[in-house]
């Protein structure tokens, strides 16, 4: 490979070369998986980034399964996508490609390679993959809508969907030599080669600037600085020719063209917009514009001629392994991979209009030479097949600024006067956003953490809204996104663009990781002084901020007006990198304690200010104190007042300063200077503390690499301290969580879970499960307020649950007034889950024999137990707030014991006293005789009176024969309770109102009953029921 033909890039290339050779898999074997895949440079701002391609790609995958199911085909494409990003390089994009796309290549072909390879796009990348001669043997197709170089011509399995500079060349070589009518024969010509070109128009002129066929067929010169060519604009005598060659847009005419020379030709190449608008600029009148023909099917704004490419690659790659299908299963079993010869010499139709591909698998098309007439229309002149190399004439009339015939290559021959032939490339940017201004598509910006995307693949923006806009920016607003998007430097956050949703219009901004400098400074933990942020790291903090206000200031933006701590973020890497600037039309300068005083009395900005701004920041960086701290004012109005009507600084401790902070105080202190003029520019500041920084690793005699080990033993040091502290806190949570699980599930069934996952349902022989309820709650809940049943539920519980902590006994649930305890599980524990259950019946109802009701002192509650012993089923139940629950027919008998029983009675079953029988224990029970269980018959059952030798204290029962009066004694007790509860209330608010005539009173008159018992009366309390 010739340097001529790769550039200033070949030299390296031995360095990523690879000898590969692609397995024998079969074609089958690519038919059935991964059929096509995409190797795709990944940025924000190529036409042919992934990041736009891959939707028209997975679209026209849908329209190919559309065909193959009609036509009864079995197998449908399956992508493989594969993004390569060049931003670790300096120069970023095609020309840091070369060995990116070669290492996704190798990646693929240990999986599996597919049928045919998409992309790339840049040249750099695809030399290194269809170079035979390298070492790198593929024979799988490789389709790309690029590869423009020499160097990638007459290779053996590479097709280009887009004119390739081969043909581009070799038409410039045939229109020059075509005599008619209008167009004499020309012989020379000039090539202007700018110092920064599109993929495309860089490898067009690099075609015509290298030893090739062009230069043996046309005497060129080639130009590469515009003055040099401004300069043979304005002198025709000193110039070869009056022809000149140009790859870009109209805008870029409009930058050279000088306005004294009068007649000027330029040629222009790959643009769709002179079909769409057919006015002209009145620059133009003297320029010839190449173009692709007028045959796309789609929309100009929603695609480009690259997405429309590799749409179309895909239709084309299942057109032949359509083709392919249809021939005998013997001869597909003998295929090892697809032929290349099936995508050549072939024709097909896609969204970008008619393909025709030659033998060498480059694209042929009918390029358009298009004219501006005398009235700034554009008209087609001519037509050139790349093809057959011929040129035929389309208007035999013009009527163009030369008169009747285009001008002679000779500045000698008559009128002096000039032509272009300008390669104008699809989709310029700058192009784009001179004449209209378009929003990212709102499909590229998702919220992270709704996207399903790898979040190693995306790119993490910030979102800030651009207020009172509604997108339609006029030419001010204009400039100022533009020349924002012109920034690009390592200490100021990129510009990426607008989007526009539903909700507003947002800039879209890179995004720092670790967050505003405010909040690093703010953060001691994670970012402690004296380890982390010692001095030198606050210098260099400084340091960054000065660098990038320093490129601010000498850039088109020129002045921040907003600089401020929250203003500055931090990178992962911990770079500061300031953000906000420029978008005046959007964001107001404000007034803040960064501002300068000169601001805050007069509002502007201006670059002075701005060095103001970065003092209070310094004063927050060596301080780590709020911003503009002093020892003797904290409100923020006050400070600001006083900076208005005199000098007032923040402060900065000279009297104790070492040597060497005294060095950066007085440079602070000459930045928030009074007089503006007095104040250091940002370039005097860099410089400065780049002195610093040096002067600091010289007194240490520190070599960078010493410093860069002490920095990271020191931060491995504050990292232990870190992360002890935080196992610390993590091991406190967990306690704190295990706690609630604790008292939620029984700890085995916990542990369990923790350690498997799942919890197993078990069968026990023999449990205990005690059941009670409230006597009389229903009557008591219709004289309640709902709070107030709340509440009482709640004292009981607590006194309950305080109860059953002192005994081996799990409470399963509580369901209303009714209270579920079992024992003999999920731990069985012999005999002793009887002895347990009694023994908390007991402290329960003694319990119960002095409970008082917040709401109604005096009335009495009372409730009944029932105990029975038997076999039971228990397991975990639900996956959202899941339940240990017990199952078999003890619950329902132990459910029936409690309904069957009487107030303030613990009423015990036969197995149960069998049970207690077995032990040690002295209970005291007497016999009730046979008790009639629903849904079990008749049962000897047993009243449990006590322990012999223990004192309870329980109350004394009603018997049967009083049940009856109870039940309607309950509810008059209430309404008495309730009615002197009101009367007392009254007399309360008459001695309030006697002793406070001239107070409103707040209190609601209780001179009646509560509006919630007008539906409760004496009448209908036989109703009521225990």
């Amino acid at each position: 490979m010739s340097e001529q033909k790769m550039g200033p890039g070949a030299w390296w290339l031995c360095l990523c070369a690879l000898c590969l050779i692609a397995p024998c898999q079969g074609i089958r074997k690519c038919m059935n998986g991964i059929t096509i895949n995409v190797i795709l440079l990944e940025d924000e701002e190529s036409p042919w980034s992934l990041r736009f391609v891959k939707g028209v790609i997975l679209d026209a995958i849908e329209i190919d399964s559309a065909v193959n199911v009609a036509e009864g085909m079995s197998f449908n494409i399956t992508p493989n996508f594969g993004g390569f990003n060049t931003t670790l390089y300096r120069q970023r994009g095609c020309s840091s490609s070369t060995c990116e796309g070669v290492d996704e290549l190798k990646n693929l072909m240990v999986r599996n390679l597919g049928c045919a390879v998409l992309g790339p796009t840049c040249t750099y990348a695809t030399f290194q993959m269809v170079d035979f001669e390298k070492g790198l043997k593929l024979s799988t197709p490789i389709i790309s809508a690029g590869s423009f170089g020499l160097s990638c011509d007459y290779t053996l399995n590479l097709q280009r969907l887009l004119p390739p500079a081969r043909k581009v060349s070799d038409f410039l070589i045939n229109f020059w030599k075509a005599n008619n009518k209008l167009k004499p024969k020309w012989e020379t010509a000039y090539v202007y080669k700018k110092q920064t070109h599109s993929e495309d128009c860089f490898w067009y002129i690099n075609a015509l600037d290298a030893d090739s066929k062009f230069a043996k067929n046309i005497s060129r010169t080639v130009v590469r600085k515009p003055e040099d060519l401004r300069q043979l604009l304005k002198s025709p005598k000193n110039r070869t020719s009056n022809l000149f060659i140009m790859c870009g847009s109209p805008m870029d005419i409009v930058e050279v063209k000088d306005v004294n020379v009068l007649m000027r030709m330029s040629v222009l190449c790959s643009s769709d917009k002179y079909y769409v608008n057919t006015t002209s600029l009145p620059s133009m009148r003297n320029v010839l514009v190449v173009t692709m023909p007028n045959t796309r099917n789609y929309k100009v704004n929603t695609m480009n001629d690259y997405m429309a490419a590799y749409h179309d690659a895909v239709l084309l790659t299942g057109q032949v392994l359509r083709e392919i299908a249809k021939k005998p299963q013997s001869e597909i079993q003998q295929m090892e991979y697809v032929n290349v010869n099936y995508f050549r010499n072939i024709s097909f139709n896609g969204s970008a209009g008619y393909y025709k591909l030659d033998k060498y698998g480059d694209r042929d098309v009918n390029l358009s030479i298009i004219y501006t007439t005398n009235d700034n229309k554009y008209r087609i002149l001519f037509r050139f097949d790349t093809e057959l190399n011929q040129t035929t004439l389309i208007e035999t009339d013009p009527s163009f600024i030369w008169g009747s015939r285009l001008p002679n290559f000779k500045p000698d021959s008559g009128t002096a006067r000039h032509t272009h032939l300008f390669l104008l490339r699809q989709n310029r940017r700058d192009r784009r956003v001179r004449k209209r201004w378009s929003h990212i598509a709102s499909l590229l910006v998702t919220l992270l953490e709704n996207s399903e995307l790898n979040v190693v693949s995306l790119k993490i923006v910030i979102l800030k809204e651009l207020k009172h806009s509604d997108g339609n920016f006029d030419e001010t607003e204009k400039i100022e996104l533009n020349a924002l998007l012109q920034i690009d430097y390592y200490n100021l956050t990129k510009f990426y663009g607008t989007v526009k949703f539903d909700q507003g219009v947002f800039g879209v901004f890179e995004y720092g990781e670790r967050g505003s400098l405010k909040y690093v400074l703010n953060d001691k933990i994670s970012y402690p002084e004296e380890t982390f942020m010692d001095w030198e790291f606050k210098i260099s903090v400084m340091y960054d901020i000065a660098k990038g206000m320093s490129y601010l200031h000498s850039s088109d933006i020129q002045v921040h007006g907003r600089l401020k701590s929250t203003n500055c973020v931090v990178d992962n890497r911990m770079v500061v990198k300031i953000t906000d600037f420029g978008c005046n039309s959007f964001l107001s300068p404000g007034t803040d304690l960064w501002t300068a005083p000169e601001h805050l009395r007069k509002h502007g900005t201006s670059q002075k200010g701005d060095v103001y701004s970065f003092a209070i920041i310094s004063q927050e960086i060596v301080l780590r104190k709020c911003t503009f701290y002093t020892e003797y004012c904290s409100d923020r109005a006050e400070k600001l007042l006083r900076v208005i009507m005199s000098y007032f600084r923040p402060d900065l401790n000279f009297e104790t300063a070492s040597e060497k902070e005294a060095e950066v105080y007085m440079l602070i202190k000459s930045c928030w200077d009074e007089d503006p003029e007095k104040r250091p520019d940002f370039k005097k500041i860099e410089n400065s503390l780049g002195k610093i920084i040096s002067k600091i690793h010289n007194q240490d005699n520190e070599s960078y690499m010493d410093n860069m080990i002490r920095r990271l033993q020191m931060y491995s040091r504050n990292l232990e301290h870190l992360v002890e502290e935080r196992t610390a806190l993590y091991k406190a949570e967990r306690d704190r969580a295990d706690c609630l699980n604790f008292m939620l599930l029984p700890g085995p069934v916990v542990k369990s879970l923790k350690e498997t996952g799942v919890v197993e349902p078990e069968l026990y022989d023999e449990v205990t499960i005690y059941f009670s309820d409230i006597v009389g709650f229903t009557t008591l809940c219709q004289y309640s307020t709902p709070m107030d049943v709340v509440d009482m539920l709640n004292d009981i519980y607590k006194g309950f649950d305080s109860i059953v902590d002192h005994h081996d006994v799990y409470k399963v649930e509580t369901i209303g007034d009714a209270y579920m305890v079992a024992s003999g599980l999920p731990q069985r524990n012999g005999n002793r889950h009887a002895v347990d259950i009694c023994h908390m019946a007991l402290d329960s109802l003694a319990f119960m024999s002095t409970f008082q009701l917040r709401h109604l002192p005096g009335i009495p509650v009372w409730i009944r137990i029932g105990i029975h012993s038997g076999p039971c089923a228990a397991g975990v139940v639900g996956i959202k707030m899941p339940r240990y629950c017990l199952f078999g027919d003890t619950v329902n008998t132990a459910s029936r014991m409690e309904s069957a029983g009487h107030p303030l009675r613990i009423h015990v079953s036969q197995p149960t006293i069998n049970i207690l029988q077995r032990t040690d224990c002295k209970f005291e029970y007497e016999m009730r005789g046979e008790t009639y269980l629903k849904g079990k018959g008749t049962e000897t059952t047993y009243w449990l009176t006590g322990e012999t030798g223990k004192d309870y204290d329980l109350p004394t029962p009603p018997t049967t024969e009083n049940v009856q009066r109870l039940q309607q004694d309950l509810a008059q007790n209430i309404l008495m309770c309730l009615e002197r509860r009101a009367q007392g209330s009254v007399r309360r608010k008459n001695r309030q109102q006697k002793d406070n005539n001239d107070l409103e009173s707040e209190v609601e008159s209780e001179n009646e009953l509560p509006e919630y018992l007008h539906l409760a009366t004496v009448d209908n309390t036989l109703s009521t029921f225990l």
